[in-house]
């Protein structure tokens, strides 16, 4: 009898490519998710329908099913971990959570790259939310804690077989958010990027693909219950050293224009203009994922390599942001270049 597993989400960038190498894995795949976001799936995927933050939703569609593991990637609250704790006691052998390396971003007093061990200590205070971004970032961080928090009692207390991967930014094909594809459009057009003039945040993220390794490698083995992992690339970079990666692969120069952060924020360009410049990006130390799960990450080029070439197909597409294109070259006092 194949093993079972449900993945509650996935349709959404790591979703597609978890619920495939599964299926090609030989497991049997059920999906729970609200059904809004279509993704071209293997067809003998089980589809259950419902809101994950509703407990009766969730309790309803799964039924009496259980499963040998349980991937979710939809999790953001504390109170609906306790729901899943409650449903899936007794009724899986393996609870895989992804997390986010942002439970440490919202400690106080770390320094980077973050370790495992870093995880327990004081908070910080909560931005006043007039400060929206800020505010947002942090209420993700704590409510990631949270879940965190309460599905490690759930393995204390009922050895409920948690596994919390934490994860930084995810680079990969099927990124909704766009990152990688509003810089190279950005390249491919000829005009300068812009950035903010303070220095940058080295970046540390991670492969999609990898992701879903680590997750075939928990589904596959009894090892880490009850554990954290940091997943992350083995490269730390600077953006520009980033930046450059992506334009050779792209056959584009690089052209940087460096501002004011208050300047790009009055005029509403950031985010969107260098995504990558986000001051709430984490970076995690992967030493554990390697020495406990055997981890082997994918070298940065080689996936920026398959990245780019996925984004060819993808240059007429409308992205966030990038409509706002002519007000970055005004503002860079450059000429808007022939497209």
């Amino acid at each position: 009898m194949r093993m079972r597993v449900l993945v509650i989400g996935g349709t959404r960038n790591l979703g597609p490519s978890l619920v495939t190498a599964l299926v090609e894995a030989g497991y049997e795949v059920s999906l729970f998710n609200r059904g809004r976001t279509h993704a071209e799936l293997p067809k003998q995927v089980e589809r259950l329908y419902g809101d994950r933050t509703d407990a009766q939703q969730l309790r309803a569609a799964i039924g009496k099913r259980e499963f040998e593991v349980v991937v979710d990637t939809t999790l953001y609250t504390g109170r609906d971990a306790q729901a899943v704790v409650d449903l899936f006691e007794n009724r899986t052998e393996r609870y895989v959570f992804v997390s986010t390396g942002q439970v440490y971003l919202v400690r106080a007093g770390l320094e980077r790259p973050y370790k495992e061990d870093d995880y327990a200590g004081p908070l910080i205070a909560a931005p006043a939310q007039e400060a929206a971004l800020d505010f947002e970032n942090w209420t993700y961080g704590i409510e990631k804690r949270r879940a965190e928090d309460v599905l490690a009692r759930g393995w204390l207390e009922r050895e409920f077989p948690v596994t919390s991967l934490r994860l930084p930014m995810v680079n990969s094909e099927r990124d909704h958010f766009n990152r990688i594809l509003g810089y190279f459009l950005r390249l491919r057009d000829g005009g300068p990027i812009l950035l903010p003039q303070e220095a940058d945040l080295p970046l540390r993220h991670v492969y999609g693909e990898d992701v879903v390794q680590a997750i075939l490698l928990l589904a596959r083995s009894g090892a880490g219950k009850g554990r954290a992992y940091n997943l992350s690339q083995e490269e730390t970079v600077a953006l520009e050293e980033f930046l450059e990666i992506v334009a050779r692969l792209a056959h584009a120069s690089l052209q940087i224009v460096r501002m004011p952060r208050g300047q790009l924020n009055q005029a509403g360009l950031l985010p969107d203009c260098s995504p990558f410049s986000d001051p709430w990006m984490s970076a995690l130390d992967n030493a554990r994922s390697k020495a406990e799960l055997g981890m082997k990450y994918t070298p940065l080029t080689s996936y920026l390599g398959n990245i780019v070439e996925s984004l060819e197909a993808k240059q007429g597409m409308a992205v966030k942001g990038y409509s706002r294109r002519a007000l970055e070259l005004e503002l860079s006092g450059t000429e808007s270049p022939a497209r």
